[in-house]
């Protein structure tokens, strides 16, 4: 007959199998941090017109003074956030002649090949930085940028979800050729053309995410963000601009139905659920906070080749610390323009961790 210490001992191990035993509960794509690029298609401006702006604004040459290997290349290092610039173009042809390499010419030098194989005359949008001075590109069709993400993926279904920002560019602060506007046709062609790439299965729409709550915000909110294991292989893709172009790109849409990309909307609105707030030491304790409700916020970990400059990790430091899951830099690896040790990652040389349950595994 077993003695009732016996049966003590054995009720004891049990609960201890059983509690070491629970299965944990699965990680959310919102418990997730990861760093990824700023403008990640762009390739340095070539020497003689960077000298050449340089002697006319050596502020804003500095500013511009940054370089990427390809987008495959990042996703191989482990990278999972990049950001893509559009430029409306529907007829083609609009960018195909900048006048940067006139400028080189003017200045005796020859400037490097530019799209030889004239793509920039098909119609459609166009990927680089800034028209005229800051042209070269990875992928100049928007679309190019595309199949590489998917020609990548599809040798890595299995990877974490990958976030892309979408600015869409048509602000002529510089006095360069004016960018054609991005109306409400020129905000659908995005849709299109990613569509034009990925299915849906490929893609973490609002839709998905909303399910079957009434808005995109109530959806996060009440239920959050589908679990990571359920959306791996997939790509989220959210357009960060001002109210006015999101207001347009809402028209019709209401809380982004049918809708590929989410948008920055200030919380509050049926269609907030991602928020791009890029200063995470002014804005350290309203990122914490919006976090904690369960929204993704994308911050910076450095801006303007300032940081890379001088050494200074402290935005980095208060990115990582404000929970924010996607961190933008320009420097995964150090600068190959100017003399500098300064490179964003976590711990172990990585680009991914897991930020669950109010702490973040290193």
């Amino acid at each position: 007959m077993i003695s009732k210490n016996k049966i003590l001992s054995l009720l004891i191990i049990s609960l201890f199998l059983l509690v070491s035993f629970k299965k944990e509960e699965p990680v959310k794509m919102n418990e997730i941090q990861v760093i990824g690029s700023h403008n990640s298609y762009k390739i340095a401006i070539e020497e003689p017109l960077w000298n050449y702006l340089f002697q006319r604004d050596s502020a804003a040459a500095k500013a511009l003074q940054y370089t990427h290997i390809s987008i495959e290349k990042q996703l191989d290092l482990g990278l999972l956030n990049l950001e893509y610039d559009v430029l409306y173009d529907p007829k083609g042809g609009y960018y195909s002649n900048p006048k940067g390499l006139e400028i080189v010419k003017s200045l005796g030098k020859v400037p490097l090949e530019y799209d030889t194989e004239n793509k920039l005359a098909q119609p459609g949008l166009k990927m680089f930085h800034v028209p005229d001075i800051d042209f070269r590109s990875h992928y100049l069709l928007f679309k190019e940028g595309l199949f590489a993400l998917k020609k990548w993926s599809d040798l890595h279904p299995n990877h974490t979800p990958i976030f892309i920002l979408i600015n869409a560019k048509d602000d002529n602060n510089r006095k360069l050729r004016e960018p054609l506007p991005f109306t409400k046709s020129a905000l659908d062609s995005i849709d299109i053309e990613i569509r034009s790439v990925f299915e849906d299965s490929k893609l973490i729409t609002p839709d998905l995410v909303r399910g079957k709550f009434n808005t995109l915000e109530e959806a996060i909110l009440k239920k959050g963000w589908p679990d990571l294991n359920a959306v791996k292989g997939r790509f989220l893709f959210v357009l960060d601009e001002n109210e006015t172009k999101i207001n347009r790109y809402l028209e019709g849409h209401p809380s982004l139905k049918n809708r590929v990309l989410f948008v920055n909307s200030k919380e509050g609105n049926p269609e907030a659920a991602f928020r791009v707030i890029n200063d995470p030491i002014k804005n350290f304790d309203y990122i914490k906070e919006l976090v904690a409700k369960g929204y993704i916020v994308r911050t910076r970990a450095d801006d303007g080749t300032t940081e890379a400059r001088t050494n200074d990790y402290t935005k980095f430091e208060k990115a990582k610390a404000s929970g924010a899951q996607v961190i933008s830099t320009d420097y995964y690896m150090p600068s190959t323009l100017f003399k500098s040790s300064y490179k964003v990652s976590f711990d172990n040389n990585r680009y991914e961790r897991i930020k669950k349950r109010n702490h973040v595994q290193k």
